[in-house]
C-alpha cells in the first residue's frame, strides 16, 4: 500500500464517513458508534474533505481539523484521513472510486446522516455512488420523513433493505441501502463554530472594554 494511506486486511468491511468536519464533534462519534454496531463493519474511515463543493464557506486548514478529529474520535477502529487531498479527488463518486483501485480485497459502505440523504439526488453522479458501494443511512434530527420522501430514496426504493437486516449491509452487492433510527444528537459543526465565534467576541470584549464586532 501506499505510504499514507490507511492499512486495511483483505475482505475487511470499511465504512466511508466524508465531511469537513469542521469540526469534528460528539455527533460525528455517535453516528460512527452506531454505524459500527448497525451495517456490520470492521473499520470506519472518517475522510476529512479539503473543500465541499456545495459549500460556498470554505473550511479550517485540513491538517488542523485531521488533528481536531483525531482527538475527538477516539476508537482504534476508527481511521481520521485526509486520504483525498492526496488522491486528488474532487468529487465524491471520484473518491470511492480511487479507493476500490487501491484496496480491490476489500468492500466498503458509503456512510451518512439522513440530512445529506435528503440532497443526495443532486449529488454529481449519485447513481453511480450508489452501484458502487452499499449506503448505510443514520436517521439525524427532523429529517427522516424528508429522507424517505427524496428523490433519491424514492429512486432507489427496490434496493432498500429493511432496518432489522441493517447487519448485512456490510456484505451487501449495490446498490443496497438501508437507514436505521439512531439515540439523536443535536450537534452540528454549524453550532460549534457559532459557539466558538461568540466566546472569542465575549473574550475580546472582555479584554478591552469594548462591545464585540457584529456582522
Amino acid at each position: 500500500m501506499r505510504q499514507g494511506f490507511p492499512i486495511a486486511a483483505p475482505g475487511q468491511r470499511i465504512g466511508l464517513l466524508g465531511g469537513s468536519f469542521d469540526p469534528a464533534h460528539e455527533g460525528h462519534v455517535r453516528l460512527t458508534e452506531e454505524a459500527l454496531k448497525r451495517f456490520g463493519l470492521d473499520r470506519v474511515w472518517w475522510l476529512v474533505t479539503p473543500g465541499n463543493p456545495l459549500k460556498s464557506r470554505q473550511p479550517a486548514p485540513l491538517a488542523e481539523r485531521v488533528a481536531h478529529a483525531s482527538r475527538v474520535m477516539d476508537d482504534p477502529r476508527v481511521v481520521v484521513t485526509g486520504i483525498e487531498a492526496r488522491l486528488n479527488t474532487r468529487l465524491t463518486v471520484e473518491t470511492i472510486a480511487a479507493l476500490q483501485r487501491l484496496y480491490p480485497q476489500q468492500r466498503f459502505v458509503w456512510l451518512m446522516g439522513s440530512d445529506n440523504l435528503v440532497q443526495f439526488g443532486q449529488w454529481e453522479r449519485w447513481r453511480e455512488i450508489a452501484a458502487r458501494v452499499p449506503i448505510g443511512v443514520l436517521a439525524r434530527p427532523g429529517t427522516r420523513l424528508r429522507a424517505r420522501l427524496s428523490k433519491a430514496a424514492r429512486i432507489m426504493a427496490r434496493d432498500r433493505l429493511p432496518e432489522d437486516e441493517s447487519e448485512r449491509l456490510g456484505g451487501a452487492v449495490p446498490p443496497a441501502w438501508v437507514m436505521v433510527n439512531m439515540p439523536m444528537s443535536n450537534a452540528s459543526s454549524t453550532a460549534i463554530r457559532a459557539a466558538r465565534i461568540n466566546r472569542q467576541d465575549a473574550a475580546r470584549a472582555a479584554g478591552d472594554g469594548t462591545p464585540p464586532d457584529r456582522p
